[in-house]
């Protein structure tokens, strides 16, 4: 492995083969049912979390990996043969994770541990952590790495439409009468990453209809620039998903090489099954 260590969080959104390929260590968010908690990517998926929501009527807490995890991390890391770490958290905004990878970082005293606050989360923060990778790799120097995967974050877009305002309703940040009339309505929210977390940019009638206005965003956040990276994300729908990078790529110059990706449960447990969005890299204007 490179002598600079990258490591991330499970809310990266990154396909295990991605992390595997470029030794990516990702410490996994706890989903917490009751008095039993699950580590998502070890013990719990997208597909497994919903099911389970269903089966129970309710959803789970979430939790900060704790610093212990990322102590299990750093040292595995170093135990492998790295000299530094770099560690890339998901939004401060949205989570304590980097407040836990900080407060780790401080019991190795004497080793050289870089802990940066992304203020992105699934595969915007997936992209910069995946650059920063590559940089590694190639045998840039720490401030170099950190550089390119910030350059990445400022290049990096997210656009998703939420299937269902259920989920929301469970958890009890949308009333059950907003949630019913939207329902009735069949109102789809459209997210973007703002100020660090998921924000609802509009609302929009009909699958159809927001499936076609994501694109157009991405489209319009393009502005005809190149796009070097992307990622289709999706909450347990895989088939949707498709579908939906179908329609994306007859509208916008896809890469060739794309990612297919889960949300991850850390964060699609807020989202509810069948959120699909995209998530994409457009080229620096030199």
């Amino acid at each position: 492995m490179p002598s600079i260590a990258i490591i991330t969080d499970t809310d990266a959104s990154l396909p295990p083969a991605i992390a595997a390929k470029y030794t990516i260590r990702q410490v996994p968010i706890n989903i917490i049912f009751g008095e039993e908690a699950l580590e998502t990517g070890v013990d719990i998926d997208d597909s497994q979390l919903f099911a389970r929501i269903e089966q129970e009527g309710k959803l789970p807490t979430t939790s900060a990996p704790s610093p212990g995890q990322f102590v299990q991390a750093y040292q595995a890391a170093f135990n492998d043969g790295a000299d530094s770490i770099i560690c890339f958290c998901v939004s401060s905004e949205v989570s304590a994770t980097y407040t836990a990878a900080v407060n780790a970082a401080d019991l190795f005293p004497d080793r050289d541990i870089e802990v940066v606050d992304t203020r992105s989360l699934t595969m915007a923060q997936g992209f910069m952590v995946l650059a920063a990778a590559e940089a590694a790799e190639a045998g840039a120097a720490k401030a170099e790495i950190v550089a390119r995967a910030m350059d990445v974050g400022q290049r990096t877009h997210l656009f998703g439409a939420l299937a269902t305002l259920k989920y929301l309703r469970m958890s009890g940040r949308v009333s059950h009468l907003t949630a019913g009339m939207a329902s009735m309505l069949n109102i789809k929210p459209i997210l973007t990453i703002r100020d660090g977390k998921l924000d609802m940019l509009e609302r929009v009638r009909t699958k159809k209809r927001a499936w076609a206005r994501v694109i157009e965003l991405a489209q319009e956040a393009a502005g005809g620039q190149q796009i070097e990276r992307m990622s289709v994300i999706h909450v347990d729908c895989p088939d949707d998903a498709l579908q939906f990078e179908s329609q994306l790529c007859a509208s916008l110059p896809c890469p060739d090489e794309r990612f297919l990706s889960e949300l991850t449960p850390g964060l699609s447990v807020h989202s509810g099954a069948g959120f699909v969005g995209v998530v994409f890299v457009a080229a620096s204007i030199s």
